[in-house]
């Protein structure tokens, strides 16, 4: 079988390894290597940031590895203080139990449960939760230094505006984490996003430093623009995997609008299309690459909502861009009062977050009520802008919202 690093390697997912030929080595000769990924849940959904963690373990978990999903419903009592400026607000324990019930639906959507290399999800709630505060101090706390704790990039962008204890044990709680899973699953690796890497190398040396050297970490790439900033971000707020929070729709035109820079990166790391057929996608130019950007809304879009939820999407968008297909499938809002302002429509459906933003992108010329331009800050709708039955709100080039009366 393939060297699961390998394949990782060939379509952009590996950012660091902990230790490179040792680990090529263990995945060359051990057919199953049991490894684990964390999920706190801090919301009921997965979102976008979660999406290239779970294709990683999807890959592994295909070449004949065993998924660990951790769901830490311990550490989310504190929260990961990685790539934040302040502290998370702390969920209680009804909260984060309700959320794992949710996040266990959408991870079955990456990797399967069933056969000898099937996965299992296990939440550090079961054993973090009835730790013994000195004993874990004696033995876990002595053997990492404050020092290096601190010169971390989690902890030392924290330290302006101020890192309590509380967070400064998370470094220990997730390394704590490996080493349970070492001694309880034999669970021979972490992966986690680039930003994880601190706390990753907490828990590798945690295990080593007690004797034994067959622990490892793996990074992988965050899915970022071109400019470096973290994809996922929409009009509303985080690209959730939730159709109740994210529609389908909404989820596939963010696939399909993406820049033209990213859509090989973005097809290597969110589809199982063979790297040979992204190679051909790649190489596309000028108008063709939209060619490469439908495939990468429908087979992202199928991957996380099923394929007929992909077909109705792709139908919408058509219908928008093309005046092919059908608009039954895009965003819609049925609307009370048809004689409101435009500006409270736009607030309505989610296009702006306040008047004053709704009333920028009218001045802008952002907004038009069925192809027309508005520019009247003012303008109220009417039975005028309903001749079938609905109107088209749209903002820009890209954005589109059906008002149903």
């Amino acid at each position: 079988m393939k060297n699961a690093l390998e394949e990782l390697e060939q379509r952009g997912y590996i950012e660091q390894l902990t230790h490179p030929k040792e680990m090529y080595e263990l995945f060359s000769k051990e057919e199953c290597v049991p490894f684990y990924i964390g999920i706190d849940p801090t919301a009921d959904s997965l979102h976008v940031g979660h999406f290239v963690s779970l294709m990683v373990a999807s890959y592994l978990q295909k070449n004949g590895h065993k998924p660990i999903i951790l769901v830490g419903g311990g550490t989310a009592s504190i929260g990961d203080p990685s790539g934040k400026t302040d502290m998370r607000k702390m969920l209680s324990r009804e909260q984060i139990d309700e959320n794992v019930k949710e996040i266990k639906k959408q991870i079955e959507k990456f990797i399967s449960f069933e056969g000898e290399n099937g996965a299992i999800i296990v939440n550090n709630a079961d054993w973090l939760l009835d730790l013994n505060f000195i004993n874990f101090m004696r033995e876990i706390g002595s053997l990492f230094s404050i020092n290096k704790m601190l010169a971390a990039e989690c902890y030392k962008q924290r330290l302006d505006t101020g890192l309590t204890f509380f967070e400064l044990g998370y470094m220990l709680m997730q390394s704590y984490d490996f080493l349970y899973l070492y001694n309880t699953y034999g669970c021979k690796m972490q992966i986690g996003g680039n930003d994880q890497w601190s706390n990753i190398i907490g828990g590798v040396e945690l295990i080593r430093k007690i004797g034994r050297d067959d622990s490892f970490g793996l990074t992988f790439k965050l899915l970022t623009t071109k400019e470096g900033k973290k994809m996922g971000k929409t009009e509303k707020g985080a690209l959730w995997l939730n159709s109740k929070k994210t529609s389908p729709y909404e989820f596939y035109q963010y696939w399909r609008n993406v820049e033209d820079e990213s859509i090989g990166k973005v097809l290597r790391l969110l589809t199982f299309i063979p790297i040979e057929k992204i190679e051909e996608l790649e190489s596309l130019e000028g108008e063709q690459i939209n060619e490469a950007k439908k495939i990468a809304a429908y087979e992202i879009t199928k991957l996380i909502h099923g394929e007929e939820e992909a077909k109705k999407a792709e139908e919408a968008s058509n219908a928008l861009f093309n005046g092919q297909g059908s608009i039954d499938n895009m965003p819609s809002s049925k609307l009370e009062d048809i004689n409101i302002t435009l500006v409270d429509a736009i607030v309505k459906v989610g296009i702006a977050p306040s008047k004053g933003q709704a009333k920028t992108l009218i001045t802008q010329n952002a907004i038009s009520l069925n192809d027309n331009k508005i520019t009247d800050i003012n303008y109220t709708l009417s039975t005028k802008d309903f001749e079938n039955g609905y109107a088209i709100l749209k903002k820009g080039k890209k954005i589109f919202h059906k008002l149903e009366i």
